[in-house]
């Protein structure tokens, strides 16, 4: 166990629950004397986060065979269960082919990718035939159609990889034992740099660091502007694009050292991919900043609610889909019974329209934790009141207004991070999840957790700035609060000063 330690540190940086979590999984298995009948691993992440280096470290440190399988598009079962011989060009399964190749009873079989695997065609279903396979009270008399007899596949450690974990099938996933690997921070990203990416690349191109020399700032240029992701390749495949550019100076007898900063980085990757990442602080009517979570990390989402003369319409734009829109039906008619207690007039019902929309139109957007920002951004429509947008919320809502637990928050804590928002409104019920945002960065960001969403309308929806002005003549946005107001944490005192101010939300 103290190899298997040493390999994951020396080949991955950070990660501390994912390697614990492999390590006690290597322990169990090693107390009851390899006995294989447990269960099948799963790593859960962006793309680039190293799931498969993390597999090729375990086989390493116990000294066993290792063998990737990607299964990635593979929609036939013959593919998995092999052919029968009465076919021309018969031939294996991919696990009895792979089994042939390593000489051994007992590899590290890593299947990548299958929560990419396709499913229910003409040729069978792959991740049904999967079940056998990755199940330890079956897989020892696994039969591939082409040699027609069992055969034990129960002293391999199974060791599978995905990007999104609702795309495997349910009844697979709960073979699986899942560990989640999460997206790197830019901080954790320029480490990784230090330790094993510099030394790696500058040997591949033949150069070393007395021809080139990097700094924290221009590691950290990198990833922000030019390689936003989760994972590392395209920040590795940047720096070694630089990398290239020095490699062929020295080729041709260019002496000395490069300084890399960031007007040399600009200099050779050409103008920034992406621009400087931070939020608009700046209170708005009807705009709202929440968070959402993708398959390569944590984002931030605006969403925009406007209202405009009509019938009481409900327009809703920005490429939705099932989920989220009926979380702006149940938004919209929750801020319909909290009318009164918001201070949006009766009528406004029957003389607004309301659009809800949100931008990035091209990208398709689902799941239910916009909740609670689709809700306020409707409330602040309809009462012309501004809300706060130096604060970053997730959470689902329901009709009754309670606000319930969301997933990916290590990803959406990290994203509001990155774009300067040191200020989150969560359900309570997330509090639990903390514990896999560094440190560092809890430090630095002020979580408020809320049960209900008349808590929420208190901490975000200010007061009208013309109190006096009729709704339709109040500004669409409102200067940018005092310094002393935008740095306020959201502490308990704050919230005491914001329920005193918003007295109308407690009215019911």
């Amino acid at each position: 166990l103290a190899k298997v330690e040493e390999a994951l540190d020396n080949k991955h940086y950070g990660l501390s629950e994912a390697k614990e979590r492999i390590i006690e999984f290597l322990a169990v298995r090693k107390l009851r004397g390899g006995d294989p009948h447990g269960p099948i691993l799963c790593f859960v992440g962006p793309p680039g986060t190293g799931k498969t280096s993390l597999g090729e470290a375990i086989a390493t440190s116990i000294g066993r065979e290792f063998y990737r399988i990607s299964v990635g598009g593979v929609r036939d079962e013959a593919e998995i269960r092999g052919h029968r011989r009465t076919y021309v060009g018969a031939m294996p399964g991919l696990l009895i082919q792979a089994m042939r190749r390593v000489q051994v009873k007992d590899p590290v079989l890593m299947i990548d990718e299958i929560d990419k695997m396709s499913g229910g065609g003409p040729s069978g279903d792959p991740t049904a035939a999967m079940l056998e396979v990755l199940d330890p009270s079956q897989n020892d008399e696994f039969v591939d159609h082409y040699l027609n007899l069992p055969f034990d596949l129960s002293g391999a450690l199974f060791i599978c990889t995905a990007n999104n974990l609702f795309d495997i099938p349910a009844p697979l996933r709960d073979r699986m034992e899942v560990i989640r690997i999460a997206g790197y921070t830019v901080e954790e990203k320029v480490e990784i740099a230090w330790r094993y990416l510099l030394p790696r690349l500058l040997e591949e191109h033949g150069i070393s660091d007395k021809d080139i020399q990097f700094t924290d700032e221009s590691l950290s240029f990198i990833s922000n502007r030019y390689s936003r992701e989760a994972g590392l390749r395209n920040f590795e495949r940047n720096i070694a694009a630089i990398m290239r550019k020095r490699a062929r100076k020295k080729a041709e007898g260019e002496e000395g050292a490069w300084v890399i900063d960031a007007e040399k980085v600009e200099e050779i990757l050409g103008i920034p991919r992406y621009a400087v990442e931070s939020a608009d602080t700046v209170p708005e009517i009807g705009v709202v900043t929440g968070l959402a979570w993708t398959a390569s990390g944590g984002d931030l989402m605006v969403i925009e609610a406007l209202r405009m003369p009509g019938q009481g319409r409900l327009t809703v734009t920005g490429q939705l889909g099932d989920v989220m829109r009926e979380s702006v039906d149940a938004a919209f008619s929750y801020v319909r019974s909290r009318a009164s207690a918001i201070g949006i007039p009766d009528s406004a019902f029957k003389e607004f329209d309301v659009h809800v929309h949100l931008p990035a139109g091209a990208i398709p957007k689902d799941g239910p934790s916009a909740g609670i920002t689709l809700t306020l951004a409707i409330a602040s429509a309809l009462s012309q009141r501004p809300v706060r947008r130096d604060v970053a919320m997730t959470g689902e809502v329901t009709l009754r207004g309670k606000v319930l637990e969301i997933g990916g928050v290590k990803e959406k804590v990290l994203a509001a991070y990155r774009a300067g928002l040191r200020q989150l409104i969560m359900p309570v019920s997330n509090e639990k999840d903390l514990r896999d945002v560094p440190d560092e960065v809890k430090k630095q960001v002020t979580f408020s957790f809320v049960s209900t969403m008349d808590e929420v309308l208190r901490l975000a929806l200010m007061q009208p700035t013309e109190g006096d002005a009729p709704p339709d003549e109040r500004p669409a946005a409102v200067p940018a609060p005092p310094e002393s107001y935008a740095t306020l944490p959201i502490t308990k005192e704050r919230e005491r000063e914001a329920e005193a101010a918003a007295a109308p939300v407690n009215a019911s």
